[in-house]
């Protein structure tokens, strides 16, 4: 049998799995070739590309445990990114290894070239370095652009405000302090005026009463705390947030335009808060009932019914919110009564996963469609509501909402 050279190889398809049950290697290398034989064409048969070496030896690294068998498998491949998609798709589709259910997902396709390109950039890096004597006049025009924008920050109103100096524009950013209007004239935005600190001045006060304003603040606490306070003292519309652990100051020009494209209305920001806040409530409760309730069920009570998803217009946002960002990757999440995440998962082995799962969902958000036997599934586990795109059945214990 041929083998795939270690210089030819171009990706590695990384995937987990589980099964019901004991298993071998052996296995899970038979059902790998004998599963997926016939699904994509002679040309992508995964035992006759190994035999022409495009695919590399497949190793299995599994463990027991408790009654079931999870673990790793690897397969190297030196096809092009398209057949090597495929491939790693046509895995997914096994639903079977040996005699136990089971279910594969793929983690990640791995580029292993990338460890060369890497060393590659590294070098030219410390080669361009030693290079004397030479500019890139792009560098030179960008150099001066930015001398000019940083010496073009003006004072604003009697408490001389570090200012941008557009006042055009019908919107303005607000930021904490003169090193972060630097950095946001730097990437070009003019339109904007520093707090010079966590106090609020007067004259950004007035400036709310004709204009939009965001408020670009820092992603830790300190910047939730401007937030309130601001918010609290002047006319803010919009919220906009560095990353986390990142203060607006260290931004690349990138970053900044894309977290000022990302920002929200000041109702959604709070609406947020307030939905991260109840979860956070929710979970030291429940904390707090299983620390009694590991002494109550000692005498095997049966489990506490989970409280019914009364749903208002929040929480359909928040479930279209969460549709909305799943939509396209395959994907299902297992919600409680809070609509707080138990699980993300593949929606292809959904029923697999509703069985054995310790903690019942009250409500599944699915990329796909939804078949009659998921819906018995839910019916039989007390799931209240689904939301997925299209449904081949109904119910009428579950509430069915569609986005």
């Amino acid at each position: 049998m041929a083998k795939v050279s270690p210089v030819s190889i171009k990706y590695m398809i990384h995937a987990n799995f589980s099964a019901e049950g004991a298993l071998e290697k052996p296995d899970v290398i038979g059902a790998l070739f004998g599963q997926t034989e016939g699904l994509l064409g002679a040309e992508l048969e995964m035992r006759e590309l190994q035999k022409e070496g495009k695919i590399g030896r497949i190793e299995v690294d599994l463990q027991r445990d408790g009654k079931r068998t999870v673990g790793k498998i690897t397969i190297p491949t030196a096809l092009d990114q398209s057949e090597t998609t495929l491939i790693a798709a046509a895995v997914e589709t096994i639903e079977r290894i040996g005699p136990s259910d089971s279910q594969i997902e793929v983690e990640k396709i791995e580029d292993v070239r990338g460890s060369k390109r890497d060393y590659i950039l590294e070098r030219a890096k410390k080669l361009m370095q030693g290079i004397q004597g030479s500019s890139d006049s792009r560098e030179i025009s960008n150099a001066i652009k930015t001398s000019v924008r940083v010496a073009n920050i003006q004072e604003y109103g009697d408490e001389k405000l570090p200012f941008g100096g557009d006042l055009e524009s019908p919107e303005l950013v607000v930021v904490e302090g003169r090193a972060d209007v630097v950095n946001l004239m730097r990437a070009g935005v003019n339109n904007v005026i520093g707090m010079s600190g966590t106090k609020l001045p007067d004259a950004i006060k007035e400036l709310g009463k004709s204009k939009d304003l965001t408020l670009f603040v820092d992603g830790d606490r300190g910047g939730k705390l401007i937030i309130q306070n601001v918010t609290d003292n002047a006319n803010i519309k919009y919220i906009a947030i560095a990353p986390d652990g990142k203060e607006v100051e260290e931004l690349a020009g990138k970053e900044i335009l894309m977290n000022l494209r990302k920002r929200i209305p000041l109702e959604e920001y709070f609406r947020r808060e307030r939905y991260l806040s109840m979860n956070s409530r929710n979970d030291r409760n429940f904390s707090n009932y299983s620390n009694r309730s590991n002494y109550s069920n000692s005498g095997n009570r049966p489990e506490t019914p989970a409280e019914k998803v009364e749903l208002d217009d929040d929480k359909k946002q928040i479930l279209k919110d969460i549709f909305m960002e799943i939509e396209g990757t395959g994907k299902a999440i297992l919600l409680d009564s809070s609509l707080k995440e138990i699980k993300s998962v593949s929606a292809r082995g959904l029923n697999l996963t509703l069985r054995k799962i310790s903690a019942k969902p009250s409500v599944l958000v699915i990329d796909g469609a939804v078949t009659g036997s998921l819906i018995e599934v839910a019916e039989e586990i007390a799931c209240q509501i689904i939301v997925a795109k299209n449904f081949s059945a109904t119910s009428e214990k579950i509430q069915m909402l569609s986005f």
